[in-house]
């Protein structure tokens, strides 16, 4: 399929530059876009507690938070919460 789409200058001079590295723009643009809807998928898939507010964050990159955030919801009086 085509289609047309503007790309900042900077954004696509990096891109084009990239993709000169052995790949077609097609091909490099392609594939990022493969990338990140896969990522956004893992997100959707685990949308628990806070990353179901917060989901734009992949599992691996907030996986310090998640630890801390539990860590701190195990010492919560759940009385005080009442």
């Amino acid at each position: 399929m085509k289609t047309m789409i503007e790309i900042p200058d900077p954004v696509f001079r990096r891109s084009k530059a990239a993709a000169m590295r052995g790949e077609s723009f097609k091909d490099f643009v392609t594939d990022s876009l493969r990338a990140r809807l896969e990522a956004n998928e893992s997100v959707e898939q685990d949308s628990s507690g806070w990353r179901r507010v917060y989901g734009q964050a992949r599992p691996e990159d907030v996986a310090e938070v998640d630890a801390i955030v539990a860590q701190e919801f195990e010492t919560v009086d759940p009385d005080a919460w009442r």
